[in-house]
């Protein structure tokens, strides 16, 4: 099972309050474990422009200065991450997540953002969520996460608190018939 490229929706009851009502893009997924951001939550009184300030970054384009920072896990709480569209590809690295995104984590992507040069759709994260060899699919059976196809819709468009719900929709689930318990049979 690959999940790369896929959303994670956090169930009710997971047991982890960093994750109630979360939704995650996994960057990656293998044998080796799993590399996912947190799509919808804020990071507090954090904004790109306070980022780019500290890091000494020359702003050019003050729209893009004004972005907002999500948390995007607990794992490296200080280390900046962007989610982007496929358009952008930095001149250092980034990570090409079919199907058709990309993720960067060098400075030079803020430095193009802030020249109004970055990517067309972008979402900046401080942090990630990782797993190690086989957690997640743990996790998943243990009824912890459901499953869903990421689209520009939901990643890019979507306000914050509207993810959960609008990513639960896209299997048919309405929240409300969510129980915090899971059972086998």
């Amino acid at each position: 099972m690959n999940l790369t490229g896929k959303l994670l929706i956090a169930m009710p009851g997971i047991g982890d309050p960093r994750f109630e009502h979360s939704v995650l893009f996994l960057c990656s997924h293998s044998d080796e474990g799993a590399m996912g951001l947190i799509l919808n939550k804020p990071a507090p009184d954090v904004q790109l422009d306070n980022l780019l300030e500290q890091l000494e970054i020359p702003v050019e384009d003050e729209e893009s200065a004004a972005l907002p920072i999500r948390y995007g896990g607990p794992v490296e709480p200080q280390r900046g991450f962007v989610l982007h569209s496929e358009d952008y590809a930095s001149s250092v690295n980034s990570l090409s997540v079919p199907p058709g995104y990309g993720m960067t984590a060098t400075l030079d992507v803020l430095e193009d953002i802030a020249q109004g040069e970055g990517p067309d759709k972008l979402l900046i994260m401080l942090g990630y969520a990782g797993w190690g060899p086989g957690q997640l699919e743990e996790e998943i059976v243990a009824n912890g996460w459901l499953t869903t196809d990421a689209s520009d819709a939901l990643i890019f468009e979507t306000p914050d608190a509207e993810k959960w719900g609008e990513a639960l929709a896209t299997l048919g689930v309405d929240p409300i018939t969510l129980s915090a318990t899971s059972g086998s049979a």
